[in-house]
């Protein structure tokens, strides 16, 4: 709890520092676009955050994006499937590729940075020659419209009904599903048995064998729930952008869902993290990229941003693991 209450602070006094530089920040348009965001992000980082828990690791998550992204919008533009057969494909796809990554792993007995660093050029690759390295798009979103407003539409969003002026901005739906993934993701976490399997896999996967569980069965449900997680974030990414170029839709977001995981307090050696921790981590990494643009300052240097964070966090978790060492009871 003290990880997730210090990011949260500082959390807290960057919000403040960014809207005292520029009150743009704390505009409703700025804050509704960033919740937008979140959400998108936060969804995948849950489940990247649940695979490294388990101290394994997941590279190929952009390269799902971009594989699921053209085939989106060409099964509904191009061999006009119900959007519903549509949608449940982009999802069940990541789930698949995240079966065989947890299958390689656990049955192969192949490092998961190796299995997942194959998926992301394969993926890739495939995605780019399926689309024929061109842009595939929604349109108009004939026929479809349904599952446009269900990924890119607004809760709660009124309007005046004289003016017709907005009222209220509304809650974004990538935000609202984040909040009730959060909430599910958190039960299954903390307050389930399943989660502490996953937690004393992180931490002894050889003793938790040992003990009669099936580690094998826990580790590969990670990398599957988190290709749902993928699934369903790619999907709204997809209509966030409206068009999906292969060759770079979904570019490093594997390493954004990491850092986000990371600053939030799980340990790339396993066995600890939490789902409140990631959700402030993925807003902590939106408010500092939002300040890089709201800065002038270009917006390359979000990876540099993202990669002082995956620094400092697994310097910060060295130290802490260091001192924990040496004094048990701090810990």
């Amino acid at each position: 709890m003290k990880k997730e209450l210090g990011i949260f602070t500082l959390l807290f006094l960057l919000c403040g520092v960014t809207g005292a530089i520029n009150p743009q920040f704390l505009s409703a348009v700025n804050l509704a676009n960033n919740a937008n965001l979140i959400g998108i992000y936060g969804i995948f980082s849950l489940g990247i955050g649940l695979v490294i828990i388990t101290g394994g690791i997941d590279l190929s998550v952009g390269s799902m994006f971009a594989l699921c992204g053209v085939l989106l919008p060409m099964a509904l533009r191009e061999w006009h499937w119900p959007w519903v057969v549509a949608l449940m494909g982009s999802i069940l796809l990541p789930m698949a590729m995240g079966w065989v990554h947890g299958t390689l792993i656990t049955r192969a007995k192949i490092q998961p940075f190796i299995i997942t660093l194959c998926g992301l050029l394969i993926y890739r690759g495939l995605a780019r020659f399926i689309a024929k390295d061109n842009t595939k798009g929604f349109g108009e979103a004939d026929g479809f419209t349904a599952l446009k407003s269900l990924a890119s539409g607004r809760l709660l969003q009124s309007f005046d009904p004289t003016t017709g002026k907005e009222i209220f901005t509304g809650v974004p739906m990538p935000f609202a599903i984040l909040t009730v993934l959060a909430i599910v993701m958190w039960f299954l976490l903390h307050r389930s048995i399943y989660g502490r399997y996953l937690f004393a896999v992180g931490r002894n996967e050889e003793s938790t064998r040992f003990s009669g569980i099936n580690t094998r069965l826990i580790i590969s449900s990670t990398y599957v729930i988190a290709g749902l997680l993928t699934g369903i974030s790619g999907v709204l990414l997809a209509f966030y952008t409206n068009s999906v170029s292969a060759s770079n839709h979904g570019n490093f977001f594997e390493l954004y869902g990491i850092a986000a995981a990371v600053l939030g307090g799980c340990s790339l050696r396993g066995g600890e993290g939490s789902i409140i921790g990631i959700l402030i981590g993925t807003a902590l990494l939106r408010v500092l990229e939002n300040l890089v643009n709201l800065l002038g300052i270009p917006s390359s240097l979000n990876f540099a941003v993202m990669g002082a964070v995956v620094l400092i966090g697994v310097l910060a978790d060295q130290y802490f693991q260091e001192r924990a060492k040496k004094n048990p009871a701090i810990h």
